[in-house]
């Protein structure tokens, strides 16, 4: 358990340094002057001042945080034309979006490890057979893992879908599938099955998972390039996910139904947990997700997130004035005290689940629901 907790607060930390550290880049470029760069949260215990900016240590163990001068109140500006309030919309729109960029750019990293070490995915014609379940037509038949199938009755099939339909279509009666198998050389057969009309739940008519994916490894040197490609794909994938996923969460809200698959710092823990108790690359993969998410939600239009500053940069661009530092500041502030209330309250839903469900992989099941 205590691993588990170093190994979620050491990810948090990650996707929130990564974060901030894309706004410290961003300001720096643009003259803006960066009062600190903290690593943890407030109270701080340690800070050297390197240059004009203090780097501090700070009590709580997770996360991290950059001050811009100049970032919320006129009143407290000393050097007018390093503050962030006094640089052009372009300018903050850049240092406001790069923590955002930083995300999707450290989930690409991410996803580029994972294929260059797990190989990429390639879509073929070969129907082959990943999993036969025990006690099942297929294993009574004699089909094992690795047959490619040829063909079902006369018919040749070169996808999932063109196998699947066919089977359907034979539930309780006979039917001969054809089998290649390539150990060295090919060797074909034939066997006969008769798929259940009302098989186990997840098994299907024969008990065969298959699919037309196979794994292809490229020359070593390629492998990060194309580890690039793809990590960014996934990226995009997973960006679209989420984004689907916010927008499910919001209709049920304004359905006036509770979300069901919403899960918080709780959630997070365990399923860091479990991605951890699988292996390096899986939580690597997992940060790459979390990052994912930590970038679309952080560009929300909510009161004190990156959306939020934004949405008021907006709002400057329609009125041709700023919305007085003051105001914007008191904002930002009941956004984050809701925020707060609702992150607690999905801690404590989250603690219920946990406790019903008994376990960490019980939890998670019922959050993949």
């Amino acid at each position: 358990m205590i691993g588990s907790i170093i190994i979620f607060f050491i990810v948090l930390s990650i996707l929130i340094l990564v974060h901030e550290l894309g706004h410290f880049i961003m300001a720096r470029r643009a003259h803006v002057w960066v009062e600190e760069f903290g690593f943890g949260l407030p109270p701080r215990i340690w800070g050297k001042k390197i240059g004009e900016t203090i780097y501090s240590l700070n009590l709580l163990p997770f996360g991290g945080f950059v001050r811009l001068h100049g970032e919320n109140e006129e009143e407290s500006i000393k050097k007018v034309t390093r503050a962030f309030l006094n640089k052009d919309k372009k300018t903050r729109v850049g240092i406001i979006v790069a923590g955002v960029i930083m995300n999707f750019l450290l989930a690409i990293g991410c996803f580029a490890i994972v294929y260059s070490f797990m190989g990429i995915p390639k879509e073929t014609n070969n129907v082959k057979v990943v999993d036969v379940a025990p006690a099942s037509p297929a294993q009574a038949g004699g089909v094992v893992v690795g047959d490619f199938v040829r063909k079902v009755g006369k018919e040749t099939v070169s996808s999932v879908e063109e196998f699947v339909k066919l089977i359907e279509e034979k539930k309780g009666k006979k039917v001969s599938l054809e089998l290649e198998r390539i150990d060295g050389g090919k060797e074909t057969r034939n066997v006969t099955l008769t798929p259940r009309e009302n098989p186990p739940q997840g098994e299907g008519p024969l008990g065969v998972t298959i699919s037309t994916t196979e794994i292809y490894y490229p020359p070593t040197l390629l492998r990060p390039f194309y580890g690039i490609y793809y990590g960014f794909k996934e990226a995009l994938f997973w960006g679209k996910t989420v984004i689907l996923g916010f927008a499910q969460i919001f209709k049920d809200l304004f359905a006036g139904q509770a979300p069901k698959d919403l899960a918080g710092p709780v959630g997070i823990f365990a399923v860091t947990s479990q991605a951890a108790s699988v292996g390096t690359l899986a939580l690597i993969n997992f940060i790459g997700i979390l990052s994912v998410n930590l970038a679309i939600l952080n560009i929300l239009p909510f009161p004190a997130l990156d959306g939020g500053r934004l949405l008021f940069i907006g709002i400057e661009a329609v009125i041709g004035r700023k919305v007085l530092p003051k105001i914007e500041s008191t904002i930002h502030t009941i956004g984050m005290i809701i925020l707060l209330i609702l992150i607690a309250a999905i801690t404590v839903h989250d603690i219920q689940r946990l406790i019903a469900a008994g376990s960490i992989s019980g939890f998670i099941n019922n959050v993949l629901k």
